[in-house]
């Protein structure tokens, strides 16, 4: 894992300590801190780290010279010197958390890893400026990666991903460890349960993820024999039946999933698709419905029941129901395609025609991201429901 470059205000602007030295001590002092100031003005970190280090030589508690001194030589990539200033401007100041984060990254550089995860989970919460942190915050995964401690990793990944939720270093280090942590759990399971229905369910999941959909199914059905009542096993089954057999086994298993758990909204919704498929549209708006009342904020309970209002000739009522699921996904290329096109039912020609754009837009993207999980012989986690009615 690849660390990211941060830039550090040197100048700490510590307050300056009071000296009880002779005049000719202090005046020294002073002067090697106006040629110091002077080398950084004119970009010479060297020159300026030999000023502080002089300071530091004539007073070894001058928490400036220390603090700056250390940042100096470490931004110069020497850390076996760095460490021991920065330590020292640490102890006299407990609560210098960049410099203790430097601190970290030093010692980790030097091979003092148990001083550097100390340090770097001191400091890492207490930090405020996002350069840094963010650098803290992947120091801190590479020392808990390298220990195997993958849930403590997880937890940095998910801060720097609220951070930086774009940032594509981020994303990977995030990939990594959630990969990592999955295959953890499911050697787990499979040592200490092989033959459990779970076991059988994971084996699913994996199944589906490489497009075996008949694969998927057997071990669904497996897994419903050791434990007819395991949660959402059912809704599962249906949504991989949808892929390979008829309608009525799907219903039968969303049926059942309700059955089980009668606050299913995700099964309701699919009952109400079946219904619509069928030209029941009183059964698919009493199905949506339901399903947006145990849901409100699901993008597709608020699509189904905007579809089946369109199909009772209710556009009106279906467009806040469209406006709240674009909200809820704005990516979905399906929603913003209705959303179009209900607009222009209602006479909105300006909104009918950004949304027809916005469906366009995505829907190539769609197309990009589809060839990438082709290349690599997956299946997306969480594709968009078909609809007879968007254009392919």
């Amino acid at each position: 894992m690849s660390s990211i470059p941060i830039i550090l205000t040197i100048l700490l602007a510590f307050a300056a300590p009071a000296f009880s030295d002779t005049p000719s001590r202090k005046e020294q002092i002073e002067a090697h801190a106006r040629k110091a100031q002077e080398f950084l003005k004119t970009n010479r970190p060297d020159l300026a780290a030999a000023e502080f280090k002089a300071i530091v030589d004539l007073d070894p508690n001058n928490l400036d010279a220390l603090g700056n001194l250390g940042v100096l030589l470490f931004f110069q990539g020497d850390y076996k010197k760095a460490t021991p200033e920065l330590r020292a401007a640490l102890k006299l100041q407990p609560t210098l958390w960049k410099i203790q984060a430097l601190l970290g990254m030093s010692e980790k550089r030097i091979g003092q890893t148990a001083a550097a995860r100390s340090d770097l989970e001191k400091s890492f919460p207490e930090l405020k400026e996002e350069k840094i942190r963010v650098q803290a915050g992947m120091e801190l995964i590479e020392i808990y990666y390298s220990a195997n401690d993958l849930d403590k990793a997880a937890g940095v990944v998910i801060v720097l991903r609220e951070l930086k939720p774009t940032d594509i270093d981020i994303l990977y280090t995030a990939q990594r460890i959630y990969s990592d942590l999955a295959d953890e759990n499911l050697l787990s399971i499979a040592l200490l349960a092989p033959e459990s229905a779970r076991m059988h369910q994971l084996m699913a999941h994996e199944a589906a993820r490489q497009g075996n959909t008949e694969g998927a199914i057997a071990q669904y059905r497996e897994a419903l024999k050791l434990d007819p009542k395991l949660p959402g096993l059912h809704f599962e089954l249906a949504e991989a039946l949808s892929a390979s057999t008829s309608t009525s086994d799907q219903e039968n298993e969303y049926k059942a999933a309700l059955a089980a758990n009668p606050f299913d909204e995700k099964s309701e919704c699919r009952l109400g698709e079946i219904s619509s498929r069928q030209s029941d549209q009183e059964g698919a708006f009493a199905h949506y419905s339901r399903a947006v009342e145990l849901q409100p904020n699901d993008p597709d309970a608020n699509l189904g029941l905007a579809k089946a209002l369109i199909a009772m000739n209710q556009p009106e009522k279906a467009v806040p129901l469209l406006e709240r699921a674009a909200q809820l996904e704005p990516f979905n290329a399906t929603i913003r395609y209705h959303l179009s096109m209900v607009y222009r039912k209602v006479g909105r020609t300006g909104d009918a025609q950004r949304e027809l754009a916005e469906f366009r837009r995505l829907k190539e993207l769609k197309a990009r991201l589809n060839d990438v999980y082709s290349a690599m012989r997956l299946k997306p986690v969480k594709q968009e429901r078909p609809d007879p009615d968007v254009p392919k």
